[in-house]
Order: C-alpha cells, then structure tokens, then sequence
C-alpha cells in the first residue's frame, strides 16, 4: 500500500493509539477512511473530466476538418457555376450571331433588281 511494510504501518498505529487513545481511535480510523475516499474520488472525477476535455477537443479538430473540406466542396462548386454561366453567356452570344448572319437583308437585293431594271431598259 503506499510503499509501506507492515512493519511501519504497526508502528504507525501504535503511535496513532498512543496519541489518540483506544476510544477516539476508531473515530480517527473512520475519518481518514473518508478522507481517503472522498481524494480517491476527487482525483477520478479530475481524470474524468481531463479526458472528457480531450475528447471535446478532437472533436472540435474533427469538426474544424469537415467544415474545411466543405469549404473546399463549395469553393469547387462555384468555379463549375461560373464555368456554366461563361458557356452559357458565350453559346447565348453564338445564337445572336448565328441568328444576325441567317436575317436576309432585302434592302441590297431591291437595290440590285433596280439596277438590273435599268441595265434591260438601255439594252433594249
């Protein structure tokens, strides 16, 4: 116990029975016991919440882990998005030229039956 031999606890009691005598003895023995126990139960409640301390800090470092890669998750998300709406805004702009280019323009072409009007009129 304690790194005591019987030996120095038998002197321990002798001196604790000298001191005290045989009638407070039993109540100094009883008193100890709980003064034992209640520092056994003390330093278990300490390791206790020493470990429920570093739980909470894993997960703490857990939760730190997540949050970063989710960050990262979104992060990527938004680059696609923009790459979306670049393709988007780029086909929206093709379309317009597309559909400008396939507009017959009339104005030219009344211009060119005019001109070929005249041309048969001198000709003739």
């Amino acid at each position: 116990m304690f790194g005591m031999s019987f030996g120095e606890i038998l002197i321990i009691a002798v001196i604790a029975i000298l001191f005290l005598g045989p009638e407070k003895l039993p109540d100094a023995m009883v008193k100890i016991a709980k003064f034992f126990k209640s520092f056994k139960k003390s330093i278990n409640e300490a390791k206790d919440t020493i470990e429920q301390e570093m739980h909470i800090a894993e997960l703490k470092e857990g939760a730190i882990s997540y949050k970063k890669q989710l960050e990262e998750s979104v992060n990527d998300v938004k680059k696609e998005v923009n790459v979306i709406e670049d393709l988007n805004d780029n086909l929206t702009d093709i379309t317009d030229s597309v559909t400008k280019l396939d507009k017959p323009k009339k104005k030219p072409k009344k211009k060119v039956k005019k001109i070929e009007k005249k041309e048969d009129s001198t000709d003739v």
